[in-house]
């Protein structure tokens, strides 16, 4: 692991802290089946499949990876400092996964304690059908609380902020390759691939070897359909749209480090843009600068939201035309909490990282929005995304 990856000693302090709440709550150990938790206390990328995997974190033994025998040696070149492993072969198995489990959880004394689990057996994704913990050990005694992981999470050491930081550099070329390649008559998938295809080779290039890209495209930009009329649906998926002379572009940029990415949107005109156009598209950068001033520590989350929902008020904008919240938490998920939203009232501190991205969408017209990356700092906000904003800046010539 290098300068572009959390570090082992990072890995290792958040081992140290998880245990101290263990063993302040009274519990004996914790569970985790969600592959961003295991990656969050160990680093271990894994693709999830219908194969259960867990990681066992006890208070007072060393911590145990449960894989599949597919996974095993791709989890000690991934995590070597995890020493403990406990292998099956497959699902469903002639003995069920769960069932294998069981035993390992036996072999580590813990069959009868008292354990915090972060789901109460492993989730059901492709197709995997299994038993709970407690119908495999009767006698373990399960209490839910992904929060233990979750709520360290909301906070971001100088580490992970370093890495969303590197991660702007690269989103903020992804998209401006993406802006320079938009043209009228073709393909959004063919703009998205080009762009997307030389900000990562060039991310990888200048990132050198100890840079674990984790993807074929590790920063990428595109439209997800959001073109035209169909800008104006905030998760519209497309693919095969041509871009047309006078279409609204609403874009979407980020690039992976360390599984970190800052998030980086701009609405792009091409050509002249109509008065309506202009209009809606101002009024959705002043909704903008309005909650990227508001963020600021010791304020609830819901005072952002009402920033920019105050200048919508102001400026006539009819709420129908308001589909979403100004924001939410970014990490190692693109969506995570805090939400920017009247509803959370979670008080903004240090290390906190959110989008900021109030819009505008008018049925059979178009969509406005554009989102930055904001770092809540002690005296205030750091925005990491600083790619150009103003209209000016963002029509595409024909």
């Amino acid at each position: 692991m290098g300068r572009f990856s959390i570090s082992i000693s990072t890995l290792l302090k958040r081992i140290k802290e998880v245990r101290r709440i263990l063993e302040k709550r009274k519990f004996d150990a914790l569970i985790l089946f969600s592959p961003i938790r295991i990656f969050y206390l160990t680093g271990y990328t894994v693709i999830p499949t219908e194969r259960p995997i867990a990681f066992i974190l006890p208070v007072a033994d060393e911590p145990a990876l449960f894989v599949p025998r597919l996974e095993e040696d791709h989890s000690k070149f991934r995590v070597p400092f995890i020493k403990r492993r406990f292998v099956y072969f497959e699902y469903p198995g002639v003995k069920h996964p769960m069932k294998v489990f069981a035993e390992a959880l036996r072999e580590m004394n813990l069959d009868d304690k008292n354990v915090a689990s972060d789901a109460p057996g492993y989730p059901g994704i492709m197709g995997y059908k299994g038993p709970k913990l407690t119908d495999v050990l009767p006698s373990i005694k399960i209490t839910l609380a992904p929060e233990i992981i979750d709520d360290m999470r909301l906070i971001k050491s100088e580490e992970e902020l370093n890495l969303i930081r590197e991660s702007a550099k690269w989103t903020n070329l992804a998209h401006r390759l993406l802006q320079e390649y938009t043209a009228p008559g073709l393909i959004e998938t063919e703009v998205a691939i080009r762009a997307s295809y030389e900000a990562s080779v060039a991310m990888i290039k200048a990132l050198g070897p100890e840079y674990d890209p984790g993807a074929s495209l590790p920063a990428r930009a595109g439209f997800r359909g959001q073109i035209g009329a169909y800008s104006a649906y905030p998760h519209m998926l497309g693919g095969s749209m041509i871009i047309k002379k006078g279409d609204v572009l609403v874009t979407g940029a980020g690039a992976k480090v360390g599984g970190y990415s800052a998030e980086l949107e701009r609405t792009m005109i091409i050509g002249k843009p109509t008065e309506k156009q202009a209009k809606y598209f101002n009024i959705m950068v002043k909704a903008q600068r309005a909650s990227l001033d508001a963020f600021k520590p010791g304020i609830k989350a819901s005072e952002v939201n009402k920033a920019a929902f105050k200048v919508f008020k102001e400026e006539g904008v009819p709420m129908e035309y308001v589909l979403h919240r100004v924001g939410h938490g970014i990490g190692l998920e693109g969506h995570e909490p805090p939400w920017i939203e009247d509803g959370d009232e979670t008080i903004l501190k240090p290390g906190m990282v959110f989008s900021c991205e109030p819009g505008i969408y008018i049925p059979g017209f178009a969509g406005f929005r554009h989102s930055d990356t904001v770092f809540i700092t002690e005296d205030g906000v750091e925005i990491v995304t600083y790619y150009p904003r103003d209209l000016e800046d963002l029509i595409i010539p024909t």
